[in-house]
Order: C-alpha cells, then structure tokens, then sequence
C-alpha cells in the first residue's frame, strides 16, 4: 500500500485481525511540497508549441488523457492528439493499468521540460 506518511522506510504488519500489510513510499512523494510550474518554458513553447508543451509539462506524475485534460482546460480530442504525437516523438511512454493508460515523460522529456535554456 503507498503512503506518504512513512517516507523513507517500507513498514509491514501482520496483526489479527487485520490482513498482511505492506507500505511503501508513495511515488511522487520528492515532489509533494514543491510548487507547481506555472506554464511551460518559453524555449518548450517555440520548439513544440503551446499546446504540446503544456500537455509535456503538466506531467510531472503519470496522468490520463482525461486528467490531462481537465487540468490544462483543453478539449480530450486535442490532448490526445499531443500525447500521440509526444510519444511518436519519444518524449513520451504510454502504459496501461486496467481500463486507463498512464502517459508519463522518458528521460528525453524530462531534460526538455527542465533545461533552463
């Protein structure tokens, strides 16, 4: 079970009548306290475009399209569109979990997203 509440350590209990429990650092956890970007780079805006460079920036954690979405205020059918292409590019890796696909950078998006040219 991830838990932000026993960072760094991992803790289990096996105490009736409870079941078995694993806890472990929730991912995202370095992240939790940090001020959100408020936009993307002005060097990512002229390279992708704002559109795209939004969608590339708002990832900091592994987001659906939906998510996505509803964060930048923008239409699903155009997120999907950048994410597409953002992963046709290599900036992106797409995975499903159940019925839900989780896109988050490759190393390659994060360098773009955090280069300070």
């Amino acid at each position: 079970m991830p838990s932000v509440f026993i960072w760094p350590d991992v803790v289990s209990t096996f105490d009736p009548p409870w079941q078995p429990t694993l806890a472990y650092p929730a991912r995202g956890i370095g992240g939790l306290w940090a001020e959100p970007a408020d936009r993307a780079p002005d060097v990512l805006v002229r390279l992708l475009g704002r559109g795209r460079a939004a969608v590339l920036a708002a990832l900091d954690e592994p987001a659906t399209t939906s998510a996505l979405a509803h964060r930048l205020g923008l239409a699903p059918s155009s997120v999907s569109a950048h994410l597409t292409l953002l992963r046709d590019a290599g900036l992106l890796t797409a995975r499903r979990y159940g019925h839900q696909v989780l896109y988050e950078r490759t190393p390659l998006g994060i360098a773009l997203v955090s280069s300070d040219a």
